[in-house]
């Protein structure tokens, strides 16, 4: 386990707890090395004195307030800590609150803590209030040197504290193009709203965290495998033509895109083979006009599928095909043209 990046103490009240803090997530992304393209070398940063431009080794650098241009008020980690001793050293509980009325935008980082010397009892305490009341708690703490709102949760037998956005810090969607609900370009049919519930009753299951991964850093990692075995460590690829998709239409047919989602294996419920069908092919007929009578075509045979989402998109829509154009009725208007 990691070293505790932070130790003091929950308060609420009049209880105290002794805590440690430990960082609760990790990263795996792909660590890249910047390189001159020259001759491959690794490129490095130096923090160096801007006067007169050297290095400056770790030792040297302290940290600075710029109340004024080019002046400085030097803070030490000790005139940090001095500057509000309560609030760097306590987790200071303000309210309960119901989990659910705050919103997912507003989460940020989450943190263990875990309890100090001879805090045990007054741990498991907070947390199986926490665990039976169904609260968070919205406290403050100062981590480094920036005050967090924070909510303190309960995880399995773990405290969990996840810092949380100031109000001020969540930008406004004013300035974005968001569809009303009476917008005319993006109304949706009460039919399309059932066919989309179903496609998500039919894709919903069991949280399972462990089913998804970082697909694209494997892939790249393969590809530098890949590199590595055909000896291409030092070749640079150069971008070629990227093929580029049919432009589609403004106007989307939500229900055949739907029709289709339904078709094919979504979540748990995957569909059956198609029975075979035993009634004769209908009899060819030949091509004739087609009058406005006829503009229909006939709907598609329905499949009998084991999944229960297209037994329920079955009853909603039948699909539609579009009407068949005629190619002969265009022909007279041709000759017509050419004799013209």
């Amino acid at each position: 386990m990691a070293r505790s990046l932070w130790k003091g103490a929950i308060s609420f009240g009049l209880v105290h707890i002794p805590v440690e803090m430990y960082p609760a997530t990790t990263e795996h992304g792909l660590d890249l090395t910047m390189l001159d393209r020259r001759d491959f070398s690794p490129v490095g940063f130096k923090r160096y004195n801007k006067s007169n431009n050297k290095e400056v080794p770790w030792d040297d650098i302290v940290k600075g307030y710029e109340y004024s241009d080019g002046d400085y008020v030097v803070l030490s980690e000790e005139d940090l800590r001095a500057a509000n001793p309560e609030k760097t050293g306590a987790i200071d509980i303000m309210a309960f609150v119901d989990a659910e009325e705050v919103p997912l935008l507003y989460y940020e980082t989450p943190y263990y803590l875990a309890p100090g010397k001879g805090g045990d009892k007054v741990y498991a305490l907070l947390r199986e209030t926490l665990r039976k009341t169904g609260k968070i708690g919205i406290a403050t703490v100062v981590i480094r040197v920036k005050q967090h709102l924070a909510a303190l949760l309960c995880v399995d037998d773990t405290i969990v504290m996840q810092t949380l956005r100031y109000p001020d810090e969540i930008r406004a969607t004013d300035e974005l193009k968001i569809p009303s609900k009476s917008s005319k370009t993006a109304s949706v049919t009460d039919k399309e709203v059932k066919m989309a519930m179903a496609l998500v009753e039919g894709m919903s299951e069991d949280w399972n965290p462990d089913q998804y991964h970082d697909t694209y850093r494997e892939d790249v990692l393969a590809l530098v495998e890949k590199k590595v075995k055909a000896k291409q460590t030092k070749t640079i690829t150069q971008p070629g033509k990227e093929a580029r998709s049919a432009p589609s239409s403004n106007v989307v047919d939500l229900v055949a895109l739907l029709q289709q989602s339904l078709g094919k294996k979504s979540g748990k419920a995957a569909p059956a083979e198609e029975e075979e069908d035993d009634e004769p092919p209908p009899p060819k007929r030949s091509r004739k006009p087609a009058d406005a009578s006829d503009e229909e075509a006939a709907p598609s045979r329905p499949r009998k599928v084991a999944a229960k989402t297209t037994e329920k998109i079955a009853a909603v829509a039948k699909a539609k095909k579009p009407a068949a154009k005629s190619t002969t009725a265009a022909k007279p208007a041709a000759r017509r043209k050419a004799a013209a």
